[in-house]
């Protein structure tokens, strides 16, 4: 029993650390386009390419990761469900640290242009109060980004695990036995 447990979070692991170097190497890729100064027709084309590949590769790596546990485990649908919520909650976590990294120590200014540009925009508009607040914002940007990076790509692999674990095992049947 331990060992099977030990298997399947092993298997889990690494299925999510290879979940999560597509997203990464997305992350990098689309830093690296957006400070290359390319026109925005073609940044945003491109952008918008390299997210739809990243969408289509990560769902396509969690049914095939899916799959073959359902074929390790006779098809149990609870436990290629669990799977693949362990997989998502791996893959979420070390997605979420490296843009954590990034933002804190390869380009700590990502939130200050975002935030000089909207308080250059709402300038107007915004208090004295407000735009303290705005600017006080900004040094909890990067564990929000966290939380919200863990949160968003959990839900979206529990999603993804729920549906394909339900095609790949079929529906529970409660009369079957």
């Amino acid at each position: 029993m331990a060992e099977d447990k030990n298997s399947f979070f092993n298997e889990s692991g690494k299925a999510g650390l290879v979940l999560a170097a597509a997203a990464t190497a997305y992350f990098i890729l689309s830093m690296l386009i957006g400070k290359t100064g390319m026109s925005g027709f073609v940044a945003g084309t491109l952008g918008f390419l390299l997210w739809a590949a990243k969408v289509w590769l990560c769902i396509y790596l969690m049914v095939k990761y899916l799959r073959d546990e359902a074929g390790r485990n006779g098809k149990d649908r609870s436990r290629t469900f669990r799977f693949g919520c362990m997989v998502a909650l791996c893959s979420a976590l070390v997605y979420a640290a490296a843009y954590l990294f990034y933002v804190m120590f390869i380009d700590p200014e990502t939130f200050s242009h975002t935030f000089d540009t909207i308080a250059q925009l709402y300038s107007g508009s915004f208090t004295t109060e407000q735009m303290d607040t705005l600017m006080n914002m900004e040094a909890s940007m990067p564990t929000v980004s966290f939380f919200v990076n863990l949160l968003w790509c959990s839900l979206f692999g529990t999603v993804i695990s729920a549906i394909a674990s339900s095609r790949i095992c079929g529906p529970d049947n409660p009369f079957e036995e």
